[in-house]
């Protein structure tokens, strides 16, 4: 899943407005955004096998660090309790902290069976929506468009407007999130794993979308 990890985010908003959309980005994303650093010093791997599923041409042979269960159990409450030392906003670490956790709940309904849930031999867990590549798209696009509706009425509500940046990142992710559907399987998996550190744009471009003019 893409595009509906940030839905996640956007969709928190409502429920902490005074905490940034780039925060939310951050830990709605944060595993994918960890995983690409794995990958470039060989701690995880992941195989280009085009036909492994009907959407993408990746087999996630192996990354017990960034998305097995039990460690995602782990970063969740990493990421709460450094933002609670900082912050000292309760309510609002235990979102972060959700929202990491989040993440892992939305690829197993994605994935094909290659989640692990704990490091080590494990069982792999994935219902396989990505089999369907028509049901993804069903599914990731309906969690999209209430991510954006959701958060525009959490800006409406605070009085803010939503402006054009926000909607360029929206642009923004689709464009990417299409390609992803359509575009040709990845060169390497060094690709892979730069291409993947881009993804700390959105975390960014949230935040300079959500800030208060």
């Amino acid at each position: 899943m893409f595009i509906g990890h940030f839905a996640a985010g956007m969709i928190a908003k409502k429920i902490q407005p005074a905490t940034s959309l780039g925060t939310f980005f951050l830990a709605a994303q944060f595993l994918d955004l960890l995983w690409p650093t794995l990958l470039v010093l060989g701690v995880e791997h992941v195989v280009i096998s085009p036909g492994i599923s009907a959407v993408t041409p990746l087999d996630f042979v192996d990354y017990p660090i960034s998305h097995s269960l039990l460690v995602v159990l782990g970063w969740s409450l990493i990421l709460g309790v450094i933002y609670y030392l900082i912050t000292k906003n309760k309510n609002s670490a235990l979102l972060l902290g959700a929202l990491v956790l989040s993440h892992w709940v939305l690829d197993l309904i994605v994935h094909i069976p290659d989640l692990p849930l704990y490091p080590g031999t494990s069982p792999k867990v994935g219902f396989g929506l990505w089999n369907s590549p028509v049901l993804t798209i069903l599914l990731e696009g309906l969690i999209f468009i209430t991510g954006i509706i959701v958060y525009k009425n959490a800006k409406k509500s605070q009085g803010e407007p939503v402006t054009w940046k926000f909607w360029s990142l929206i642009g923004f992710l689709l464009v990417i999130h299409i390609m992803n559907l359509v575009g040709p399987p990845p060169p390497d998996v060094t690709a892979i794993a730069w291409a993947g550190h881009l993804q700390w744009l959105f975390v960014w471009w949230a935040w300079w979308a959500d800030k208060r003019s």
